[in-house]
C-alpha cells in the first residue's frame, strides 16, 4: 500500500526576487518608521547617533545608519540605497546582511577614529558606500570567469551612475556631511566583497579518470 502523493512544486521567479530583495527593503522600512517616530516623539533620536572618540557613542555604529537627522536626508539615501542594496542582495540575503555588518563596523570605527572628537554622525550613506565598494570591488574577487564579467558590467553601470557623487562624496563634501562615514564605509564593502571568497578550483591535470 502506498502512500498519499506528495506534490512539490518550486518557488516560482516572482516569489525567489521577493526573497531576495526582501532584506534592502526591510531595512529602509525601519528607517522610515524610525523617521517617522521621531518625528512625532518628543525629544530626538539623533542623540544616539555615533559620537566620535565617545565610548559610550560607540553603541552608534549599529544604531547610527538607522538614523536621519530629516525626512530630505533619509529620503537621499533611499534611492541609491535600494539601488545598490539590491545587486547586493542579488546575492543572497545571507550575502547583503554580511556586506551590511563590514560597512556598519568599520565605516563606524573608522569614523570614530578619524572624525572629530564629539561629532555625531547619522545617516545610512556609510551603508550606501559600503554597497558601491562591494560592487565594484566584486570583479576582483576569486570567482568564475562568466560571474566576473557579469560584475564587470554591473561595476561600469554602477561607477556610471553613481561614481560622480561617490568621489565627491569623498574629496568634495560640504559641511556638516561625514566624508569619513563615507570612505571607511566604502572599505568596508569591499573588504567583505574579497574577504570569504573562495578560489574557484581548477580541474587537475589529466581530467578525471575512471578506477
Amino acid at each position: 500500500m502506498t502512500g498519499p502523493d506528495v506534490i512539490r512544486t518550486a518557488d516560482s521567479p516572482r516569489s525567489r526576487a521577493f526573497g531576495r530583495f526582501a532584506s534592502p527593503l526591510l531595512l529602509v522600512a525601519v528607517m522610515w518608521i524610525i523617521q517617522a517616530a521621531d518625528a512625532v516623539l518628543p525629544g530626538s533620536f539623533t542623540g544616539f547617533g555615533l559620537r566620535s572618540w565617545d565610548p559610550a557613542g560607540l553603541g552608534g555604529i549599529v544604531v547610527g545608519p538607522l538614523l536621519h537627522a530629516d525626512w530630505a536626508h533619509l529620503i537621499g539615501n533611499t534611492v541609491p540605497l535600494l539601488v545598490l542594496g539590491c545587486l547586493v542582495a542579488v546575492e543572497g540575503a545571507r550575502r547583503f546582511w554580511a556586506v551590511t555588518a563590514f560597512a556598519a563596523v568599520i565605516g563606524g570605527l573608522g569614523t570614530w577614529v578619524v572624525n572629530t572628537p564629539g561629532a555625531l554622525t547619522v545617516g545610512a550613506s556609510g551603508l550606501v558606500f559600503g554597497y558601491f565598494g562591494y560592487t565594484i570591488m566584486r570583479v576582483f574577487a576569486p570567482g568564475r570567469i562568466s560571474h566576473r564579467v557579469l560584475y564587470a558590467v554591473i561595476a561600469i553601470i554602477v561607477i556610471g551612475l553613481y561614481g560622480g557623487s561617490m568621489l565627491a562624496g569623498v574629496v568634495g563634501v560640504r559641511e556638516g556631511v561625514s566624508w569619513q562615514a563615507h570612505l571607511f564605509g566604502a572599505i568596508g564593502g569591499a573588504l567583505a566583497a574579497l574577504i570569504g571568497r573562495r578560489p574557484v578550483p581548477r580541474a587537475r591535470a589529466g581530467g578525471v579518470r575512471g578506477g
